[in-house]
């Protein structure tokens, strides 16, 4: 009798410490997954912060018109911002940031090209740059890529994408502030045909496992610089 209150005793410790052990690794597994989504995601919004503090104010002449290369909505962005060698060629990139349709929800991507006349014409590489809302926000290939030396190229930031949304702030449109001193700025939800950039974006950005603050940058430079060199792209 006390043999067989010993072999249940010893079964059913057993039973616990098997037990607290397949808790423990279903916890460290659920720790780490943590830990990766939570890197990707200060990842994206560690590079978004630095590169779009460096957004430069450039026009090109398009219709015989200056546009600035600084537009976007609630959810695209177009600007111009510098590129390390990392990419293959340093210099300014006309950048394209854009939330599209991915396996597993919505993918953040960045399409960049060259600042240069030649690649924003276009090869058989290299699809033609379009002022925003006349193309997608890249190639419709989700995967990263770099053609001509790094030239052109997709880039994705962020997979699983719960909430991504972009508010600008600035004078409302047609305000002057140097006409209208009492004129102020506030949050708009896009920042199209305008002839100076906004003074700050919000970037909402979340994804199904983390909710970080709103990240808010401050823009340097204001006044537009045109290029020349630069006309309608073929």
């Amino acid at each position: 009798m006390e043999l067989l209150i010993a072999f249940v005793l010893v079964a059913l410790i057993s039973i616990l410490l098997f037990s607290g052990l397949r808790l423990g690794i279903r916890s460290w597994e659920g720790v780490e997954t943590s830990a990766e989504f939570n890197s990707e995601l200060r990842l994206a919004r560690d590079f978004l912060a630095r590169v779009l503090s460096q957004a430069r104010p450039i026009t090109l002449t398009l219709d015989a018109e200056p546009y600035l290369l600084f537009t976007g909505d609630g959810q695209n962005l177009e600007f111009v911002a510098p590129l390390s060698e990392q990419v293959g060629i340093p210099g300014l990139y006309l950048l394209r940031l854009g939330l599209e349709a991915g396996r597993e929800g919505g993918s953040l991507v960045l399409t960049r090209w060259l600042l240069n006349p030649d690649v924003l014409a276009g090869t058989k590489d290299i699809p033609a740059w379009e002022p925003l809302g006349g193309q997608a926000a890249s190639s419709g290939v989700l995967e990263d890529q770099d053609v001509a030396a790094g030239a052109f190229g997709t880039s994705i930031l962020l997979d699983d994408v719960a909430e991504f949304e972009i508010a600008y702030f600035g004078f409302p449109e047609g305000e002057d502030p140097a006409v209208n001193v009492e004129a102020k700025g506030e949050w708009q939800t896009s920042w199209q045909g305008r002839a100076m950039p906004p003074q700050a974006l919000r970037i909402h950005l979340t994804t199904p496992y983390r909710v970080w603050p709103d990240l808010i940058i401050w823009l340097g430079a204001t006044t537009p610089v045109p290029l020349s060199g630069f006309g309608q792209p073929q």
